[in-house]
């Protein structure tokens, strides 16, 4: 009889030690997670815009948010939507 209890008490907390694993490790696995939706957000690209022969702020060029070299095509510093936002190399 004690050894029925034993294995019981055994299996209980094998069960408790079993969700609170689960619960650790779909923690971590949302922490990453998070982590890496956040440096995709951070690599996408803005359109920039540099003046043409006819027009101005006219013709798109691939541009960045972070912050490195600015956005340069055919020697003119590429803009933003409003053409006057500074934007940079991707």
């Amino acid at each position: 009889m004690f050894n029925l209890i034993f294995i019981i008490m055994k299996t209980i907390s094998l069960k408790k030690r079993m969700a609170t694993a689960a619960v650790v490790v779909m923690g971590i696995s949302g922490a990453f997670l998070t982590t890496s939706m956040q440096s995709t957000s951070k690599d996408a690209h803005r359109d920039g815009y540099i003046n043409s022969l006819t027009g101005i702020c006219d013709v798109r060029v691939d541009c960045s948010d972070i912050p490195t070299v600015a956005c340069e095509s055919n020697n003119q510093q590429a803009k933003g939507e409003d053409c006057t936002e500074i934007l940079f190399q991707p």
